[in-house]
């Protein structure tokens, strides 16, 4: 039997405040299948959904087969959304290097596009995943009302709110507020990595720098060949022996 989900009292955060959208550069820009007319308008989609899930995604990270049946209508926005939840690549990159609250704190954030409300909410979606595992969590996300109410099956998730007007700076990205490793993992896999360089470089303009066939380039060769020669003879004049040194021919009798 499962554990029913733990009951939490939702905070006042951006999302939750009416008011009207002022249109800026920092607002966040809705992808939704309902008003695609192109390819390169899905392509686009695309490409806000593995940002939205995984920040970024290297060619080995995409899921090809995925993307197919999105852009055939075999799959709505949400099942996309599931499937990448769903991919080695999320289970690698988050499930494996994180404890489940961190793990619950960044699904919250990409899925429902705002941050957790509280350490109640953490611990109720954290027992979902300990007796239900990461699949039923994500069932539980995406089936909820506010999942629904907020996206539905066609619009691409994302920061809700993340700018009020009247305020100088919105709430950071959640990608900058919080990264993909946590703290012991940052120190397991050794970064980040403090290097103190001995040697000052030095820069010279691009005008003053040698062009080709300037010996200048060849210096450090022509040290490199170190090369190691006879020493010469200290001869003198009153040493030789002239008679003896010119050759001759020898008359035979």
């Amino acid at each position: 039997m499962a554990i029913p989900l733990l009951e939490y009292s939702p905070s006042s955060q951006n999302q939750r405040v009416e008011g009207y959208e002022v249109p800026g550069d920092e607002q966040p820009r809705i992808y939704s299948s309902q008003n695609l007319l192109s390819i390169s308008e899905v392509d686009e989609l695309i490409e806000a959904a593995y940002r939205q899930i995984f920040f970024y995604a290297f060619a080995a990270d995409r899921e090809i087969y995925l993307e197919s049946q999105l852009r055939n209508g075999q799959i709505t926005v949400r099942d996309f959304i599931r499937g990448l939840l769903l991919s080695n690549t999320y289970k690698r990159s988050f499930y494996d290097l994180n404890s489940n609250y961190r793990f619950v704190e960044q699904t919250v954030q990409r899925v429902l596009g705002r941050e957790v409300y509280n350490e109640r909410e953490k611990i109720a979606w954290s027992i979902v995943v300990a007796t239900k595992g990461y699949k039923g969590f994500f069932d539980d996300l995406l089936n909820s009302d506010e999942y629904l109410e907020a996206f539905g099956y066609d619009t691409v998730p994302y920061q809700r709110r993340r700018v009020l007007p009247g305020r100088a700076e919105g709430e950071l990205p959640f990608n900058i507020k919080s990264p993909r490793y946590d703290e012991y993992y940052r120190g397991k896999l050794g970064f980040p990595q403090v290097i103190w360089q001995t040697v000052v470089k030095s820069y010279i303009p691009q005008d003053k720098q040698p062009k080709a066939g300037d010996p200048a380039l060849y210096l450090n060769l022509a040290k490199s060949i170190n090369p190691q020669g006879n020493q010469p003879q200290q001869l003198s004049a009153q040493n030789v022996d002239f008679l003896n040194a010119v050759p001759y021919r020898k008359i035979q009798g």
